[in-house]
């Protein structure tokens, strides 16, 4: 039968938990830190790490599901019926449904473009390297997402309505400017992680690639003769 922990233990476990909301924020002024600490594979420091992971992947997710076309019609839908409320709920769910499956999919890709360049690392801590590197989307997600919809209200989400123009340029530029910033600080967190030089980070990122293009190419290749 297992013992309860002690007192020591618990608070031993809350300290690291603090610790890792902590870095969780600190990734943007101090990512060396943060994706060093990543190299501590002990169960109970990947427990502490367990929630600040689910929560950037839950709200990387949802940025990365409001960058999807569709989502720029949703209230075109019939079942939406033109409610606000509807497509908050549809966003939360798909997001959350995409963040995981991104973190699960996209971290045995990148555990096997890490296996490729020679890493020893673990399939837990690909995956959270990769959630860790995805943060950028989430600043994007909080600083550009409601001044948008401050600008374009609803539109944003009917076709026609905020698809054009140069403001849509300036934003979909910042957007893009937090996407090149997660791809940089992945292949950064790699080179810190496995103690590589970028390059080598970068080729374990192409592998990546890669990996996914082999996996999904049989199911684009049917919709692109359509």
């Amino acid at each position: 039968m297992a013992s309860e922990p002690t007192s020591a233990a618990r608070d031993a476990s809350e300290r690291r938990e603090k610790e890792w909301w902590l870095r969780a924020l600190a990734v943007f002024q101090s990512p060396r830190a943060v994706f060093a600490a990543l190299r501590d594979q002990s169960d109970w420091e990947a427990e502490a790490r367990q929630e600040p992971v689910l929560a950037i992947v839950l709200l990387a997710g949802l940025a990365g599901v409001l960058l999807a076309p569709s989502t720029g019609r949703l209230l075109d839908e019939p079942l939406i019926d033109g409610s606000f409320a509807v497509v908050a709920v549809v966003l939360f769910f798909s997001g959350a449904m995409y963040g995981a499956a991104t973190y699960w999919a996209g971290g045995a890709a990148l555990f096997v473009g890490l296996k490729g360049a020679g890493s020893r690392g673990s399939y837990r801590r690909a995956r959270h390297v990769l959630a860790f590197a995805a943060s950028p989307f989430i600043l994007g997600l909080v600083l550009v997402w409601p001044v948008r919809l401050a600008v374009y209200g609803g539109d944003t989400f009917r076709s026609g309505g905020a698809d054009s123009g140069a403001g849509v340029t300036v934003f979909d530029a910042l957007l893009a400017g937090f996407g090149l910033w997660a791809a940089g600080l992945l292949v950064y967190g790699i080179s810190v992680v496995e103690r590589w030089r970028p390059l080598r980070a970068a080729v374990s990122v192409a592998l990546m690639l890669l990996t996914v293009l082999i996996v999904t190419l049989p199911f684009l290749i049917p919709l692109s003769s359509r």
